[in-house]
């Protein structure tokens, strides 16, 4: 057992972790050891779970950051023991019984409900599921309007689904309410509507910072997102 904290990066809808490629090397820098899996992106108990596996496996205390649909994963998975901080980065923080469409549903739409694509997919055992994607041509302006164009570009054609059913399922558990939490704000977030992160941040009473930048604030600000995680890290050390 180690007393040394492990920062879980967990990615979103419509990502995969390469998406933390610009914040790794600021916490690795710091000498800190990191963990980015790859979430199935199936269900949110499903992802939960999974990710709670992985968490389980770390030796001592782990510092969860979740982005975007990530952070409804972490609120169901930062239950594990060894979880000691949780870090919201353009994230839904779900209540206990609170689905994402449920959250979503108490505010104004952003731009991406009108650029969602539905793709059915087979279900192991039978019958069809939904995948949800971006449409390529839109998700660089929704989705990363401050981040390079060409790497946005290649984002748009690589982009991971969501399976339809997470959107809602209810979240069983709401970590934040015993662990100490951080909420980054997307100001310019077209992706997420920004009274929706504002919302779940102040009802779970989360250290609140707010940031003028894309969805994607981990690729456009990974300075200003490392210092956040830093301030977690720093918290569950004392």
């Amino acid at each position: 057992m180690t007393d040394k904290p492990t920062v879980v990066l967990v990615h979103g809808a419509f990502a995969d972790a390469s998406s933390f490629a610009r914040l790794i090397p600021e916490l690795l820098a710091d000498g800190l050891r990191v963990v980015a899996p790859a979430g199935p992106n199936r269900s949110l108990t499903g992802d939960a779970a999974y990710l709670a596996s992985v968490v389980r496996q770390i030796p001592g205390p782990v510092v969860l950051v979740g982005h975007s649909y990530g952070g409804a994963v972490i609120t169901v998975a930062g239950a594990e023991e060894n979880v000691k901080a949780l870090v919201y980065l353009a994230g839904y923080a779900l209540e206990e019984g609170e689905s994402l469409g449920e959250l979503q549903g108490r505010f104004p739409a952003s731009e991406l409900a009108e650029a969602l694509v539905y793709t059915p997919f087979p279900l192991d055992g039978g019958g069809e599921g939904t995948d949800v994607s971006v449409q390529v041509d839109r998700l660089p302006e929704i989705f990363a309007a401050d981040v390079d164009p060409a790497l946005a570009e290649v984002l748009a054609v690589t982009q991971r689904p969501l399976a339809a059913a997470a959107f809602g399922e209810a979240a069983p558990t709401a970590a934040w309410r015993t662990k100490p939490s951080w909420g980054v704000v997307a100001t310019a977030d077209r992706t997420i509507n920004p009274e929706v992160e504002r919302f779940g941040y102040r009802r779970a009473g989360m250290t609140v910072v707010e940031l003028d930048t894309s969805h994607l604030m981990m690729l456009s600000q990974p300075a200003r997102v490392a210092e956040v995680i830093r301030e977690a890290v720093r918290a569950v050390r004392a």
